[in-house]
């Protein structure tokens, strides 16, 4: 039987913030809301390029678990939810602004086609 090497539990601190921000899509939530503030779930579906909405809904599930996304339910008919970066999600934003001047430096975009998405970790973040 096959057994791992290393423990799930013990991680380097660069595989949790990996695992924390890292993928497809959770660099990109945080950097839309971290452009456009409290979202409605609707309005993030309608930023993202590509996503279904099964990955969107399991990918604030994980942002919220890691406390990077707050939700916040509102008790009116009809229900209103809204998401927003926490105090810890926006610690992220200057890290994935960090990888995209990187990024920009040695990746060749093939036609100038620029990520949407990518354009808008390129926003000037001033968080209080």
């Amino acid at each position: 039987m096959y057994k791992p090497k290393l423990e799930k539990d013990i991680r380097c601190p660069l595989e949790y913030g990996l695992t924390v921000f890292g993928g497809k899509w959770k660099s990109r939530v945080i950097c839309v809301l971290a452009e456009k503030g409290i979202l409605r779930y609707s309005a993030i579906r309608k930023e993202m390029v590509n996503i279904t909405d099964a990955v969107l809904a399991a990918t604030l599930k994980e942002l919220i678990a890691d406390d990077i996304v707050k939700r916040q339910q509102f008790d009116e008919i009809p229900p209103r939810v809204e998401y927003s970066l926490t105090d810890k999600g926006f610690s992220v934003v200057p890290i994935l602004q960090n990888i995209c001047q990187w990024s920009g430096i040695y990746h060749k975009e093939d036609s100038g086609n620029t990520s949407l998405q990518c354009q808008k970790c390129d926003y000037n973040y001033s968080h209080q």
